[in-house]
């Protein structure tokens, strides 16, 4: 019989398998979506309640999504022979192509998954540029 952790071997592989591809497993995987006045990010969250996730923008253009979690098995009989903890941490910080609205800016949180609404930024009317005559 072999004394290596199944479990450990297994981590192994999925780290070479990221480093080798580009993936990076712990990631929260996003989509952004130009809806024309706003961008909505929407971020997959499964396992995670709203309570666990913390939504930041700064610059106007960068916004942070991350998300803690921690829970224990409880034993309520008898002294603990084995006790398992998990605590599971997201983060993911996108860059918006363009300046929003920081006051305007709304969250939500629906089975799994959040979705952020990022109004743009308006050029006070010059939306379609200014025209310059040529003569």
């Amino acid at each position: 019989m072999s004394d290596r952790d199944p479990f450990a071997e297994i981590e192994r592989a999925l780290d070479t398998f990221g480093e080798q591809f580009g993936v990076d497993l712990d990631s929260v995987p996003t989509d952004i979506v130009d809806a024309g006045d706003a961008y909505v990010v929407r971020a997959d969250l499964p396992g995670f309640d709203s309570e666990d996730l913390d939504v930041q923008l700064a610059d106007e253009r960068e916004l942070t999504i991350s998300a803690t979690h921690s829970e224990s098995a409880q034993s309520s009989d008898g002294r603990y022979v084995q006790r398992e903890r998990r605590r599971q941490s997201v983060s993911r910080t996108v860059r918006l192509p363009a300046a929003v609205d920081e006051e305007e800016t709304s969250a939500s949180y629906d089975d799994g998954v959040l979705t952020v609404r990022l109004p743009k930024v308006s050029a006070d009317g010059d939306e379609d540029g200014t025209d310059i005559p040529v003569n």
